[in-house]
């Protein structure tokens, strides 16, 4: 049973946070290679949230729910290693864990689309 102390969620997490900070200063120094490689790659997963979250500008998205779905959607069409469903599962759980009440829903909402657009 996957807990808050399973590494995979704290490295996820970890991730995230550096994903968030990214965001605010893009010239920080990246410690994990998976966030460097999903900054490299943030045109083609921004425009896949963007495709599935129409009514949501990027700069209109909450940053940290933002850091999320970034991560999120790097997993889901890029990485493709971990089933889909522990990815979704995973995002929400981040949200719940760090964003607002609202976060989960809207996470699960937007990786929902990019889930059955790449099918």
């Amino acid at each position: 049973m996957k807990t808050a102390n399973d590494p995979r969620h704290k490295r996820r997490a970890r991730i995230m946070k550096e994903l968030f900070a990214w965001d605010f200063q893009k010239t920080i120094k990246l410690n994990y290679p998976e966030t460097t490689r999903i900054v490299n790659q943030i045109d083609l997963i921004d425009s896949e949230i963007k495709k599935s979250a129409p009514e949501w500008p990027i700069d209109q998205i909450n940053q940290l729910d933002l850091a999320i779905l970034r991560l999120a959607v790097f997993e889901l069409i890029i990485v493709k290693e971990a089933p889909y469903k522990t990815i979704i599962d995973e995002a929400i759980e981040l949200g719940k864990e760090y964003g607002n009440e609202s976060s989960p829903s809207f996470i699960n909402g937007v990786l929902g689309s990019v889930y059955k657009n790449k099918e």
